[in-house]
């Protein structure tokens, strides 16, 4: 999908099998980390036009905890790609719709021109699973994220 002349990088916490293929390369390692971070950056060969952003914690069953960890993780995924993308860029990042996600959304649309939230056709209807879509990076001149609750 992104041609020769695109890169795919996946990072996960467990190994990914690696596709076969010159332009995509596969890390082992943390989002959260500053040094997965800072690999992720030196692997890049350029500014990401797009980050996925699938990242989930270990669900404890504890609605709460499990709740606020996601958004942790979602806004750790925003602000990664405020240091990543380039300006016009995309993101697309899980989170858990509840009393935090409200923020997290507005937080998202000053950072970006055009703010969607999706729900996975494969998501049960239940569910607080959604995605929620940054369409065209605007300038950052710092990457400070403050995240309303």
């Amino acid at each position: 999908m992104v041609g020769k002349g695109g890169f795919v990088l996946g990072v996960d916490l467990k190994s990914i099998k690696p596709l076969e293929t010159a332009n995509t390369q596969t890390l082992v390692g943390d989002i959260t980390s500053p040094e997965t971070q800072k690999l992720i950056e030196e692997i890049l060969p350029t500014k990401a036009d797009v980050i996925v952003s699938d990242v989930s914690p270990n669900i404890s069953g504890v609605w709460e905890v499990d709740h606020a960890r996601q958004m942790d993780l979602a806004s750790e995924s925003l602000k990664l790609s405020l240091k990543l993308l380039k300006k016009g860029g995309n993101l697309f990042v899980k989170a858990f719709q509840g009393d935090m996600f409200k923020g997290f959304v507005e937080t998202v649309k000053g950072h970006f021109a055009r703010v969607e939230i999706i729900k996975p056709g494969a998501s049960r209807a239940k569910s607080a699973e959604v995605f929620v879509l940054g369409i065209g990076l605007k300038k950052v001149d710092t990457v400070k994220l403050l995240v309303k609750g």
